[in-house]
């Protein structure tokens, strides 16, 4: 299979990807609404009801299967990205079944019930594994970075911002820095293990657009930073 992009990702009008499936191949799309052209026999796609756990976690009823050999374009919104991942072998890491927007044949998925502790913090219950010969295609808002993990130096990250993180990873809520430093930055995932983390550099925090487009005065700025939630009572 060839994934090619036909404009630059997370532009204001979308990104257009165009699939080209080989003779032989196959492949899942879970959101074929954003399908938008296609060429090749009819009867290369042949569309289907997911089951129930697919249903229930894509609150999605159908999906698409291409059989090579065909081509299609699928549609991104603005702010999101196709991320193509190719499985290797003894790969662990956990994803949100939400964000898959294609696999191809030979990939295996396994539910993963989360301990209740990591329930609490991802607000999920569930994630899946994948694993097998083939390839994923995750859905991210903008670039995807993949940071490594150690098992006595913590990384942290934004809560919003991870995508997937390594089965054996040790999770905890926290915050880091000085007083200040704490109180005005959102939860992060504090993470520990052996690995690597994917992240969204798109999830995190739109302040920066905010002050871009901020005309308030100095004196406002400095109160909504330094009172504890000014953000929320000043407006």
């Amino acid at each position: 299979m060839r994934i090619v992009y036909d404009n630059e990702p997370a532009g204001y009008g979308g990104q257009a990807v165009t699939f080209e499936v080989h003779e032989g191949e196959k492949l899942h799309v879970l959101h074929p609404a954003q399908i938008i052209a296609f060429k090749g026999p009819s009867g290369s796609r042949t569309d289907k009801l997911m089951n129930m756990k697919g249903m229930y976690r894509k609150k999605k009823l159908i999906r698409a299967d291409f059989m090579g050999a065909c081509q299609f374009v699928a549609s991104m919104p603005p702010s999101i990205t196709l991320k193509p991942i190719k499985l290797t072998h003894g790969s662990d890491l956990l994803y949100d079944f939400r964000h898959l927007f294609f696999y191809t044949e030979g990939v295996r998925m396994e539910s993963r019930l989360l301990s209740m502790k990591n329930m609490m913090i991802t607000r999920d219950a569930i994630k899946m594994k994948f694993s097998g010969d083939g390839e994923i295609g995750i859905l991210t808002q903008g670039q995807v970075l993949e940071l490594p993990l150690e098992p006595d130096d913590p990384l942290y990250v934004e809560a919003g911002c991870v995508i997937a993180y390594p089965e054996n990873a040790k999770l905890e809520l926290s915050v880091y820095g000085n007083h200040l430093a704490s109180q005005h930055m959102k939860y992060q995932w504090k993470i520990t293990g052996h690995g690597s983390v994917l992240i969204q550099s798109g999830g995190g925090s739109r302040e920066l657009e905010r002050d871009l487009d901020n005309n308030d005065g100095i004196v406002k700025r400095f109160l909504r930073e330094a009172i504890p939630f000014g953000g929320v009572f000043i407006k």
